[in-house]
């Protein structure tokens, strides 16, 4: 199963720096103040960067949703009971969640995948073929939930390479269904838990870094919560993190994918997985591809830490409320361009970006340089010499 994630990694190509040169350019010939335009003008460039192209469109948008239940459930971690999992993964197929109306109000379509929903979902929902109808759900179901973390490993190696191989699966079904974005989301009661789990033992960073409240929990549950992430981690944070270990052994080979595989078996989600796979595979098809939350932003990070090229594509869309949010970011280097105080999760943020990257796309395309405009710009000599702002 390695030898299909070696190949997606290994097809993954760095941004085109021609194209984003050209586009550099062209920011500074339209017919505005230089950086006016702040973020979007970013965007823009990062996307030209992505296609190869200048001129970008965003018409067809999907979010995929990968849903798990975990077994750090039981150590009652979470507020919610595991049944939400079911209720909701049907919900997103009626489009009555968070998501589900934010892609039916913005236009977007939603990949909804069953990576091991424990509770049983009605047969008649399903479907074996991504995107064959985006009101179905597709069944990739590992098993009911992953193993409890804090009694053992979450899932074995194979099962978690797997669940990358169908995060791939779906990216590369998002590719032949012709969309221009896609987005990574999920659900899963106790991912908070997981995913806080994951982040410390890639950063060092104990559980007082890494770990909120989630859906909201009261304080024993919280102790609780941190307890678990802190024994599952400590070999790992005692080592710095898994991105301390690979800075200092840079120079002597290992292999990144082996340790961050080693970790998601450990302490992650069949949900995590999935969308770890989804990022490498969107990079891999010259997808960009929008981070949602917390849950989203680790695995982003996952992604990043097996294939570095893969960070190229990525977009993130909304400061998460979530505590460890910043600080997976800023190991990935990237700043969420959305601070709307949410903390859903599911991809909720994506529709919303999906609309901010398609304003950015469009202004590119269709606003007038000083020259178009016919505006003499010799004014702005003076500010492009710098410090005038």
């Amino acid at each position: 199963m390695k030898a299909k994630i070696l190949e997606t990694i290994n097809r993954i190509e760095a941004p085109d720096a021609a194209a984003m040169d050209v586009a550099l350019s062209r920011q500074a010939a339209l017919a505005k103040p230089p950086g006016s335009l702040g973020g979007l003008e970013d965007i823009s460039v990062r996307m030209a960067g992505i296609t190869g192209s200048l001129f970008n469109e965003i018409n067809r948008s999907c979010v995929a949703v990968f849903c798990a239940d975990n077994g750090v459930a039981e150590e009652g971690v979470s507020s919610a009971p595991q049944s939400v999992t079911m209720a909701q993964t049907v919900n997103f197929a009626r489009r009555l969640t968070g998501v589900g109306v934010l892609a039916e109000s913005f236009g977007s379509d939603l990949l909804i995948v069953d990576m091991g929903v424990k509770h049983p979902i009605p047969a008649e929902l399903y479907d074996k073929v991504p995107l064959w109808n985006t009101r179905r759900i597709i069944d990739r179901k590992s098993r009911p939930g992953t193993d409890n973390i804090a009694k053992g490993p979450a899932m074995s190696r194979e099962e978690a390479l797997r669940c990358i191989e169908v995060g791939i699966e779906m990216a590369d079904a998002v590719k032949n269904a012709g969309y221009d974005i896609l987005g990574i989301g999920e659900m899963g009661i106790g991912n908070t838990t997981t995913s806080a789990a994951v982040l410390s033992a890639i950063t060092g960073e104990g559980s007082d870094a890494t770990c909120g409240k989630g859906g909201g929990i009261n304080d024993k549950s919280f102790v609780r919560k941190k307890e678990i992430i802190d024994e599952v981690s400590a070999d790992w944070r005692a080592k710095g993190g898994l991105l301390a270990v690979l800075e200092e052994a840079r120079d002597q080979g290992g292999s990144p994918i082996d340790d961050m595989v080693g970790i998601l078996a450990s302490m992650g989600g069949f949900d995590i997985c999935a969308m770890v796979g989804a990022f490498i595979g969107a990079a891999a098809n010259k997808i960009p591809v929008v981070i949602d939350g917390y849950i989203s932003v680790v695995a982003a990070l996952a992604a990043y830490v097996i294939a570095p090229k893969s960070i190229g594509y990525m977009f993130a869309s909304h400061k998460s409320w979530e505590k460890g949010y910043e600080l997976a970011v800023e190991a990935l280097g990237l700043k969420p361009f959305l601070e709307l105080g949410m903390r859903l999760g599911e991809g909720s943020g994506c529709p919303i970006a999906f609309q901010v990257i398609k304003g950015a796309c469009d202004v590119m395309r269709n606003m007038a340089t000083f020259e178009e405009a016919e505006i003499n710009d010799d004014y702005l000599d003076e500010i492009r010499k710098g410090d005038c702002f």
